[in-house]
């Protein structure tokens, strides 16, 4: 690829950059951060079962109810959304300059599914650049649909995903005993699996991989093809819709006041239902995980556009700007910021690093995510005045070209 073509593709640098898009990005990373520091911190079954691990009352059963209503799926449905409305426009300024982006674009996704690979098997299970690379594949032919079409197909799938987890939740009556017991031992393990999950977390770096492998092996393998796909995909299609019919920008205060009024008096309303059920049945596996999960998963939704419409009041008024400015430069350089969270809190928590490990509350661990948003939104700026991206950017950009590109400023 020719030097120019190179420079068709290239990011929009300057004021150009501190766009909607760029400020609703670093948000929404930031934000993931309240839902991922409960993998980093406690045994895996306790992202979604809180009575699995942990104190559960006070303090921290507040800060379960807050995290549950506001964030979780709400700003990985968020960043989401963005991956979707960013498949078009990274599609359609190449076809603007006339290039060619079927290659680049099969390329740029493959490096990000093997940055996804080693960072899912060598240091957190938690990763989501593997589902993230296998939706941006099946999504690039979808680039030229109608957004109408867009959102219709989106909603179908997200359904999909829906009604494979009710199918199983409702299916339970006809499991045998030992899928019953295999099913939920593993979201409310035994204080044996508990202590061995524990150790190995706080053990060596050999240790801690060889108990993730066949974890990730599972998301890979069940996970992602049953759950993850349709989840992503169904949002992705959505954010390119609304992407298409300018939406995700400024200027439509309308708009964006409607979808903050949905999040709050129909989004939340319907998650806090959906929690108060998963509580009320004792946080049965089955019921909570397969069924009443199913409040969220459709709430999250109207929550995540919530969130939306308020970061875009905030830059339609012009309000903290300098605070805006900071959210831009890391939503400039999402995956290194995604990635420095994982090197941070995995260096703080496992036994390579600090080794504490299950041994942090739920309200320490806002403690733990204050300071890491305290260090991006100082680090992700003071980077971009010297360097043009991200590290992580740089690198996938470079091995995208198979040329190594221009870092410094």
């Amino acid at each position: 690829m020719s030097h120019a073509d190179q420079q068709g593709l290239a990011p929009i640098t300057g004021a150009e950059r501190i766009g909607s898009l760029d400020i609703l990005r670093g948000f929404a990373l930031l934000g993931i951060l309240l839902m991922n520091i409960k993998t980093f911190a406690m045994i895996g079954a306790a992202y979604f079962f809180p009575t699995a691990y942990g104190d559960l009352t006070g303090a921290n059963l507040v800060v379960w109810w807050a995290n549950d209503l506001f964030a979780s799926r709400k700003f990985m449905t968020l960043f989401s959304l963005l991956f979707g409305a960013g498949v078009v426009l990274q599609t359609g300024r190449a076809a603007a300059v006339g290039l060619s982006i079927r290659g680049l674009w099969y390329r740029r996704i493959f490096w990000l599914w093997v940055f996804g690979m080693l960072h899912a098997y060598l240091f957190w299970e938690g990763d989501i650049l593997v589902t993230y690379a296998v939706c941006a594949l099946l999504l690039y032919p979808m680039r030229t649909m109608k957004p109408w079409k867009l959102l219709a197909v989106g909603l179908v799938v997200l359904a999909i995903g829906s009604f494979i987890s009710l199918g199983w939740g409702l299916s339970a009556k006809s499991w045998t005993p030992q899928n019953v017991e295999a099913f939920t031992q593993e979201w409310q393990p035994s204080p044996e699996k508990v202590t061995e999950e524990l150790e190995a977390m706080r053990g060596s770096w050999v240790q801690e991989i060889r108990h993730r492998f066949p974890k990730v092996l599972e998301l890979h393998l069940m996970v992602i093809p049953f759950h993850l796909l349709w989840r992503g995909m169904g949002v992705m299609l959505m954010g390119m819709a609304l992407y298409k019919w300018k939406l995700l920008s400024g200027g439509l205060r309308r708009t964006h006041i409607v979808w903050m009024v949905l999040g709050v008096f129909v989004g939340l309303p319907v998650s806090a239902w959906g929690a108060w059920r998963q509580f009320a049945s004792g946080w049965e596996p089955i019921s909570a995980f397969l069924v009443d999960s199913q409040f969220g998963y459709w709430a999250s939704l109207l929550v995540a556009l919530g969130w939306a419409g308020l970061v875009f009041v905030f830059i339609e008024r012009r309000w903290l700007l300098g605070l805006q400015t900071r959210l831009a430069a890391i939503g400039r350089t999402a995956l290194s910021n995604y990635l420095l969270q994982t090197l941070l809190c995995t260096t703080l928590f496992y036994g390579r690093g600090f080794g504490i490990f299950g041994e942090v509350s739920r309200i320490g661990q806002m403690g733990v995510v204050l300071a890491v948003w305290v260090l991006q939104l100082w680090l992700a700026p003071w980077w971009l005045k010297r360097f043009r991206f991200g590290p992580a950017e740089w690198l996938w950009r470079s091995l995208t070209y198979w040329q190594r590109q221009p870092m410094r400023r």
